[in-house]
C-alpha cells in the first residue's frame, strides 16, 4: 500500500520565519540506528543527515530532480563509458580537512569494495575504475554504459567521506554540508548547528534539532505541547481532523516514495511455496488496512513503484481480496489446516496498526502469526540483515 506522508506544522512557523526564526525543532518516527549513511539501509540516517551534513557529487531535488552536488559540473565520453567530474572548489569538511578528489575516489571505492557493508553495493557495481585526475577533476570509468550512473551518485549512500573520519564516523559524522553535527541525545534527539565555513550558499538556520517521536500518543501531546516546530510522517492520521480545526497548526499531505509492503520471507518454509506467497496477499483487504491503520489516508498498490511514478503499473488485481481462493491456494500446497508464523514489527505506526490488521485477516484463512514488536536497531539487526523472520512490515523509501 501507498502511505500519505503527513506533516503537522505549527502555524506559527511561517510568521516566526517572516522574523527571522534561526532554529527549528522537527519530529521524525524513527531514530537512526546510527549516523553512517553509506553502511546501513535505515532511511532514517537520511532523514537527518542528506545534504544536511553529508553531500554526494549529485544531490535529489524535493522534485526528485538530480542536479549539482559536489561535482559542479561534467563531461560524458561519447561512448558512455567516461564521467569526468569537476568539483567544488575551497570546500572542507566539518574538521577542517580540505576535500578534493581523494575524497571521492576513497568514498567510491569503499562503497563498491568487495568486503563493503554499503546497503545499495549494487548501485555501484557497474564502477571500473575511479581516478583523480588532479585535485579537483575526478573521472569515472564504467564497465558498460549507464544512464543512471548520476542518478545513482545522488542517493545517500553515495555521499562523500572523509578517510580520517571512518573509525568514528557511526557516532559523529563528518561531511561537507551546510549543517554540522553537535550532539546526539539517544532516544530523544539529533542536533545539527549551521557550518559557518561551507562552501555553499548559507542556510537560513543556525540549529535544527530531530526529535524522535514514535508513540502516536506521545507526538500528539509534543503537538499540543508546541514542543516541536513541525512533525514530518506523523503517525497518528486520526489527530488531523483537530489539527485542521486548531488555528495554531497547518496540515500538509501529499505522497510519498515509501511503498508500505507486508514481506515475505521465501527462504524459509511455508513462504518458499509461491501457492503460500499467493494466499497470503489473497487473504489481505488493503483498503480495510488503509482505513484501519491510516484512517483512510493511503492508496493500495499492486508493484513496488509510487502511484506518481510515470511508470506505475496497477497490478492490484492480480492479488485481490479473495479469503476462499487463499484458502483453496493454501489447500493446494498442502496446508488445508493452515500454519503458524511470525510478524516481526518495527515501531512506525503504520506497522504496529496495519500488524494488528493483518493478524487477524490472515487468521480467518488459518494463518496465525506470533507478533512481536522490535525497535528500529533490532528490526534492523534481526530482520532486515539477519533474515530471521516469517513476516513483516515496512516501508520501502
Amino acid at each position: 500500500m501507498k502511505r500519505l506522508v503527513l506533516a503537522a506544522l505549527l502555524a506559527g512557523t511561517a510568521t516566526f520565519a517572516q522574523a527571522q526564526q534561526t532554529d527549528l525543532t522537527i519530529a521524525l518516527q524513527l531514530e537512526p540506528p546510527h549516523l553512517d549513511p553509506t553502511s546501513a539501509a535505515a532511511g532514517a540516517i537520511d532523514s537527518v543527515l542528506y545534504t544536511n551534513v553529508f553531500e554526494g557529487l549529485t544531490k535529489f531535488t524535493e522534485t526528485g530532480a538530480v542536479v549539482p552536488g559536489l561535482a559542479r559540473e561534467w563531461e560524458i565520453s561519447d561512448d558512455g563509458l567516461t564521467y569526468t567530474f569537476h568539483l567544488v572548489e575551497r570546500a572542507t569538511f566539518h574538521d577542517g580537512t580540505d576535500f578534493d578528489a581523494e575524497d571521492v575516489v576513497f568514498s567510491l571505492d569503499r562503497a563498491r569494495a568487495e568486503d563493503s557493508t554499503n546497503a545499495q553495493k549494487q548501485l555501484f557495481a557497474g564502477i571500473a575504475s575511479v581516478e583523480a585526475v588532479d585535485p579537483v577533476t575526478v573521472k569515472v570509468t564504467l564497465s558498460q554504459p549507464d544512464g543512471n550512473l548520476l542518478f545513482n551518485l545522488a542517493w545517500g549512500d553515495a555521499v562523500i567521506v572523509a578517510p580520517e573520519s571512518i573509525d568514528d564516523i557511526k557516532a559523529r559524522p563528518v561531511g561537507t554540508g551546510p549543517f554540522r553535527f553537535e550532539d546526539w541525545r539517544q532516544g530523544d534527539s539529533i542536533t545539527l548547528v549551521r557550518n559557518d565555513d561551507y562552501w555553499g550558499d548559507a542556510p537560513a538556520l543556525t540549529q535544527a534539532t530531530f526529535k524522535f517521536i514514535s508513540d502516536p500518543t506521545a507526538a500528539f501531546a509534543a503537538m499540543m505541547a508546541q514542543d516541536i516546530d513541525a512533525f514530518a510522517g506523523y503517525p497518528a492520521p486520526e489527530n488531523l481532523p483537530q489539527f485542521e480545526a486548531d488555528p495554531r497548526f497547518k496540515v500538509l499531505r501529499g505522497s510519498t516514495e515509501g511503498e508500505t509492503i507486508l514481506a515475505m520471507n521465501n527462504a524459509v518454509a511455508p513462504f518458499d511455496d509461491v501457492r503460500v506467497r499467493e494466499a497470503v496477499a489473497h487473504a489481505i483487504d488493503r483498503q480495510a488496512v488503509i482505513d484501519g491503520a491510516m484512517f483512510g489516508l493511503g492508496t493500495p498498490i499492486g508493484t513496488h513503484f509510487a502511484p506518481h511514478n510515470p511508470d506505475y503499473e496497477d497490478l492490484t488485481a492480480l492479488s485481490d481480496f479473495d479469503p476462499e481462493k487463499s484458502k483453496a491456494l493454501l489447500a493446494e500446497a498442502g496446508l488445508a489446516d493452515g500454519f503458524s508464523t511470525t510478524l516481526k514489527l518495527p515501531p512506525p505506526s503504520y506497522a504496529r496498526r496495519g500488524g494488528e490488521i493483518i493478524a487477524a485477516q490472515l487468521r480467518e484463512v488459518g494463518i496465525e502469526t506470533e507478533i512481536t514488536n522490535l525497535e528500529w536497531a533490532q528490526w534492523l539487526e534481526q530482520v532486515f540483515n539477519g533474515k530471521d523472520f516469517g513476516l513483516t512490515i515496512v516501508s520501502h523509501t
